[in-house]
């Protein structure tokens, strides 16, 4: 290492950011890179969400419609091919309640679980959940299993 070669360390010198409205002689004075007049040149300036530029925005010009019924009950479904693979990787024997589903994390804790039909069941399994469709009742019946609602 010689006078010819010096440099600093990496990552000890960092590229600073133009120093704006410092005067007419740095050539970033006056209008501090901002332009001429307009809302983007005044200080505390931030665009609205959905701000258009004073154009109706999207989400005032569509027309509302329809409504949300208050009393709505959510279900977290859980498919019968979701349970055979459970049984197949032998982490559910011949009962499935709630607790089990919540610890497999196929609903939380304070979900409703409702068992929907879509697959098939090989295995009798005692099924426990807060609704059942009609072909997955059947489909687990069939298998010569329980359906218990809670």
């Amino acid at each position: 290492m010689d006078l010819s070669n010096l440099k600093p360390a990496e990552g000890s010198v960092k590229r600073q950011g133009k120093r704006v409205g410092r005067g007419q002689g740095s050539g970033k004075g006056g209008t501090a890179t901002r332009g001429h007049k307009g809302a983007k040149s005044r200080s505390g300036y931030s665009k609205k969400l959905g701000f258009e530029g004073g154009q109706m925005p999207l989400q005032r010009r569509v027309p509302k419609f329809g409504f949300t019924n208050i009393n709505r009950v959510e279900y977290q479904g859980v498919n019968l091919d979701t349970l055979q693979e459970l049984v197949e990787a032998k982490k559910i024997k011949d009962t499935v309640d709630f607790d089990t589903l919540v610890e497999l994390r196929l609903a939380r804790k304070n979900e409703l679980v409702k068992i929907l039909g879509r697959g098939e069941l090989k295995t009798k399994l005692t099924v426990k959940a807060h609704k059942f469709t009609a072909s997955a009742k059947a489909a687990i019946e069939a298998a010569g299993g329980e359906a218990v609602t809670l």
